[in-house]
């Protein structure tokens, strides 16, 4: 499944690898199409735990408990300060505004991090030398095996997430 058919594809504006020079706020809504807005919109209420219109520290923490991760105070903190820029909000004097992304900073990171990516035919064309039966599936022992010796090596532990469910199925085979 990919992520474009997640509703979640690269920016409609701006395509290729090489990011783009940063959009202003309003911009960066024209950089996707209103159903990806919608699916980000639904992503972002998702993470916003007490849905008062930002994603604090509180909130990511929250939601990475509740997918099983054990978030530590430096990996929090390097999720929010990797925000492309603070707006300010019009909220209480007691939030710290240097904690927290609003919806138009959570949509312009999403954009910076979708631009960065290899485009979709890249990764399929990557796969498909594996896949040589067309059936759209590749066996995961081929795999693990180039992914461990060549290129860009992962770690056992990196390629057994990447060829574990949902990714995977239970012999293995990766779709």
């Amino acid at each position: 499944m990919s992520s474009s058919s997640l509703g979640m594809g690269r920016p409609s504006h701006g395509q290729g690898s090489s990011p783009q020079p940063r959009q202003s706020s309003a911009a960066v809504y024209n950089m996707f199409d209103p159903k990806q807005v919608q699916t980000f919109k639904e992503a972002f209420s998702m993470i916003d735990q007490d849905s008062d219109g930002w994603i604090t520290e509180a909130d990511l923490k929250t939601m990475l408990t509740s997918l099983g991760q054990a978030p530590t105070p430096k990996l929090l903190n390097s999720l929010l300060s990797s925000r492309p820029s603070t707006f300010p909000p019009a909220k209480p004097e007691s939030m710290d505004y240097n904690q927290g992304l609003n919806f138009t900073t959570f949509l312009t990171m999403m954009s910076e991090k979708l631009l960065e990516l290899d485009p979709e035919s890249e990764l399929i064309e990557a796969f498909e030398c594996f896949d040589e039966d067309d059936k759209g599936t590749t066996d995961g022992k081929e795999l693990r095996e180039w992914l461990g010796t060549v290129g860009d090596k992962m770690s056992k532990e990196e390629i057994d997430k990447l060829l574990s469910p949902p990714f995977a199925d239970r012999h293995g085979t990766f779709n």
